[in-house]
């Protein structure tokens, strides 16, 4: 009887549904990649969003664009928020540096 019981539970859903399938649109970008630098795409990366997303990451070609060390515009949204509930005002050099405003958010939330 005791084995019985224990049965239903080996046909459970196994405990990786926190595991995302990649987007097509993540798989592309990243193909795009591999196809430029000559690099192959770990299977593991493959099947899990946040590995290929790391992966992406880590081999995307740098840019250079003088717009690339401002805060995004997810972070000023945050901040501005903060900024209006806590009555203080960012800095206006926060506004051309993202390390500055995370700081800013760091120490304002």
């Amino acid at each position: 009887m005791a084995q019985h019981a224990r049965q239903p539970a080996l046909n459970r859903p196994s405990n990786d549904y926190h595991l995302l399938p990649v987007t097509d649109r993540q798989m592309r970008y990243a193909r795009a990649i591999a196809e430029k630098s000559a690099l192959e795409i770990p299977v593991e990366a493959q099947r899990d969003r946040k590995l290929l997303s790391d992966w992406i990451s880590t081999h995307k070609p740098r840019s250079t664009s003088q717009f690339d060390n401002y805060p995004t515009g997810k972070q000023v949204a945050f901040a501005e928020r903060i900024s209006r509930s806590k009555r203080r005002p960012i800095p206006s050099e926060c506004f051309r540096d993202k390390k500055m405003m995370s700081r800013w958010i760091d120490h304002n939330k």
